[in-house]
């Protein structure tokens, strides 16, 4: 785990992220997608809380850099500066993730920097968004085939909820994956 204080300086020098190919396949992906609430952690530029407004009555961002969320090229209301969705106390219909996935021995980007294995910073974000899906609800995550994602999928059915891939996008690099979250007992 990342020491606050390299954590500190990390964020103070974060840029946005801007989408790119893996938004772009999770927006895809997120279209049909319909309810009462939804939340987009790690909203960054706010591209698909903006998508998912249209479908979905209160849409949240949270994106864990308040630099981040003052520049956002999308503007959306109701974002929050909090680590995933520690500082929320509300169940949601669907979740989103494009999460921080590449391997790396060091957590030099928040936005892109998963860590070992690709495993570090999305289990934290995984484990935040467990306690907030609703019973018939489902969390929508974008991985890669650069780390660990099976290990992901492994974490997440640990936990007593149903992983799946839904999709599956080749890029000349890398293989972008969709991972559906659900509750086992719904």
């Amino acid at each position: 785990m990342m020491k606050l204080s390299n954590l500190q300086k990390v964020l103070g020098k974060s840029e946005q992220y801007l989408p790119a190919e893996d938004t772009f396949f999770l927006a895809d992906n997120i279209e049909n997608e319909s309810g009462e609430l939804a939340l987009d952690i790690g909203c960054g530029s706010g591209y698909l809380t903006n998508v998912l407004k249209k479908s979905f009555k209160l849409v949240v961002g949270t994106d864990i850099s308040y630099n981040t969320l003052k520049a956002q090229n999308y503007k959306v209301e109701n974002v929050i500066c909090c680590n995933s969705a520690d500082a929320l106390h509300i169940n949601f219909d669907l979740i989103i993730c494009n999460l921080p996935y590449l391997a790396t021995e060091e957590i030099i980007d928040v936005a892109t920097d998963g860590g070992k294995d690709g495993l570090e910073l999305p289990i934290e974000i995984i484990t935040s968004a467990l306690n907030h899906i609703s019973n018939n609800g489902k969390f929508l995550l974008v991985t890669s085939s650069l780390s660990d994602y099976m290990g992901l999928i492994d974490f997440i059915k640990l936990k007593n909820f149903t992983a799946k891939i839904i999709s599956k996008k080749k890029l000349f690099f890398e293989e972008l994956i969709i991972i559906q979250v659900e509750n086992l007992f719904s």
